[in-house]
Formats: structure tokens, C-alpha cells, sequence
């Protein structure tokens, strides 16, 4: 396990930077509502959902009703389906860790599981896990810190959200450059373009996702042949 361990850190070394400081943002703005610490520790061991976790302040400052909570929740991440869909192969047969990886399935967790591979002599199913738990780790840390420091300091939190989208795309320009095809990053990009032009920013999202996901169907023995070409990189080795 300290084998697995040590390769894994180096792979999630990003998310950690990452993590701590849109960790500490979303403790920062629970605390600035009146949750302490504790809230910010249970929300991050249970939830573990940034950008939910981030629309949880909103409702919980508003007082939202709980098929409010629900189904925004839903439309939020409502991506985490295809991510799910997309390892089914990659998590056969790992058993009941299995259940957590699932659990623990975050857009930068998912980029990672992904496009890394694990040395020699370490069994893949072990790194995934440790790769789905540092980075669990990591965002309770950073929740918790940030809680702290806001109940210390009492901070302004105005702009402080803005560390979830900056996160998101260090984790593009990341899978953009190990890609063997950019096709995929070009059909979400237009797809997601063509939604928010349709029918606007509050409805968007599963429009672009059904979008997606046809496409992806579509086009999938495009996909294959370009990724089995040779001198391709299919993956990011440690």
C-alpha cells in the first residue's frame, strides 16, 4: 500500500494545489452563512461534490425546499452518468472499493482515473483507489482550512466561486495536451456553445449532455481508430 501510495501522490499532486484552494473557498463561504467547521468537515466526507457543495451555500442560505435541493443537485451533476459509464471497464472486478471510487467520481478524479496509468508493479485497481482517496483527502483538508481561516479572519468571500472554474480548466488544458484526439474536446465545446445559445445559461446543461453523449455514440469507431493509431499517446504514465 505505501508502494501504491508513493505513486499515486505524484498524479494527484495538481488536485492537491487545486483542492486546497477551492477546498478553502467553499469553507470560507459556509462559514461567512453561520456553518461552523464541523458542517464543513461532514459536508465534504458525505457530499463530496465541489461544484455541489458550492450551489449547497446558495440553498442553504436561501432556505431552499428539499425537492429544490434535489433537483438542482440533479442538473448540477447530472454529469457524473457518462463519467460512470465511461470507467465501467476500467473498475471490473474491484470489488466493494468499487462502491467508493464511484462515490468519490469528481471531474478532476475522473480526468485523472482516465489518463493515468500506474507503474510497474503496481496493480491498477489499487492505484485507482488511491488516486479516488488522496483526493478525497485533499478537498476535506482544504474545506476544513478553510472554515478555520474564516472563522479567525471572518474574510471577505465576494469572487472567491471563481477558484472552481479556474481548476476546471488547469484539468482541460491538462487532458487537451495527453489526448490522442481532440474530437471530443471539440463536440463538447460546440455542443455546449450551440445550448447556451438555444435555450440559455439556467437550462443548458442537459440539453449539451444529450448532445454529447449521441455524438459520442456516433462517432465512437472514429474515436477508436484514431486512439489505436500508432505513435499515439493513449495514456499518462507516472
Amino acid at each position: 500500500m505505501k508502494r501504491t501510495f508513493a505513486a499515486a501522490f505524484p498524479v494527484t499532486a495538481p488536485v492537491l494545489m487545486g483542492y486546497l484552494a477551492i477546498g478553502m473557498a467553499f469553507g470560507l463561504m459556509l462559514q461567512s452563512i453561520g456553518y461552523n467547521v464541523l458542517w464543513a468537515f461532514f459536508m465534504s466526507l458525505v457530499i463530496y461534490a465541489g461544484s455541489g457543495q458550492y450551489l449547497g451555500v446558495s440553498l442553504l442560505a436561501t432556505g431552499a425546499s428539499l425537492p429544490q435541493v434535489a433537483f438542482l443537485t440533479l442538473m448540477v451533476n447530472f454529469r457524473h452518468l457518462v463519467y460512470g459509464l465511461s470507467l465501467i471497464e476500467k473498475l471490473r472486478g474491484m470489488g466493494l472499493r468499487k462502491l467508493y471510487v464511484i462515490f468519490a467520481l469528481t471531474d478532476e478524479t475522473y480526468a485523472l482515473l482516465s489518463s493515468a496509468k500506474p507503474p510497474q508493479g503496481v496493480r491498477d485497481h489499487d492505484f485507482y483507489f488511491a488516486v479516488a482517496l488522496l483526493d478525497h483527502i485533499y478537498w476535506i483538508g482544504g474545506s476544513v482550512l478553510g472554515s478555520l481561516v474564516g472563522a479567525a479572519l471572518g474574510m471577505d468571500t465576494t469572487g472567491v466561486d471563481f477558484a472552481m472554474t479556474a481548476l476546471f480548466l488547469v484539468i482541460a488544458v491538462g487532458q487537451w495536451k495527453a489526448a490522442g484526439s481532440h474530437l471530443p474536446v471539440l463536440l463538447g465545446a460546440v455542443a455546449t456553445i450551440a445550448s447556451l445559445m438555444l435555450v440559455g445559461a439556467d437550462e443548458m446543461l442537459l440539453p449539451a449532455l444529450g448532445v454529447i453523449v449521441l455524438g459520442l455514440v456516433l462517432l465512437r469507431s472514429k474515436l477508436d481508430d484514431t486512439l489505436l493509431k500508432p505513435g499515439k499517446k493513449q495514456e499518462v504514465r507516472v
